[in-house]
């Protein structure tokens, strides 16, 4: 079982970061352990919200799980949140958190999960600071590409 958050203060405006975190079909172009997204089941909430089913399949030396999980996007919250649907979890919700700032944008990512075979579990605990650093770093990456902004997080996040 692990709970961890990470934030860091991008150069984009929260729209910008967003539409970033929301596109989960591009995930795969961008973080290399998703190796594949399929999108599904894709529905209009109301008040700008949407969900869809976000089926992916992960790779990491040597190991391929897939899993799915319900993906709600709320831009008027500057949330997006994906809960498990099925897999290789007992437990996953990861919910990213966009905050407008004076300088920038604050995204924060909270990840509560716990997998079913515990050795899993275990090389995940041992590495998922690494892990979420790499993930944060991969949509700065992906940010840069996409909006051409300044090449480190804005100072004082």
């Amino acid at each position: 079982m692990a709970r961890f958050s990470k934030s860091v203060r991008l150069p984009y405006t929260p729209e910008q970061c967003f539409d970033l975190v929301s596109d989960i079909r591009r995930y795969p172009d961008f973080i290399k352990w998703i190796t594949a997204m399929r999108v599904s089941e894709e529905a209009v909430l109301g008040d700008g919200a949407s969900s869809c089913l976000g089926e992916a399949v992960i790779g990491f030396k040597g190991f391929t799980e897939r899993f799915s999980t319900r993906v709600t996007k709320t831009p008027s919250a500057g949330n997006v949140i994906a809960s498990l649907v099925k897999g290789p979890f007992r437990r996953l919700r990861a919910e990213w958190q966009i905050t407008p700032q004076d300088r920038g944008t604050d995204v924060r990512l909270d990840i509560d999960y716990d997998f079913k075979n515990p050795f899993i579990g275990m090389l995940a605990a041992a590495n998922h600071d690494l892990a979420v650093t790499k993930i944060l770093d991969a949509f700065l990456d992906e940010g840069r590409r996409r909006y051409a902004a300044p090449s480190s997080p804005v100072a004082g996040a």
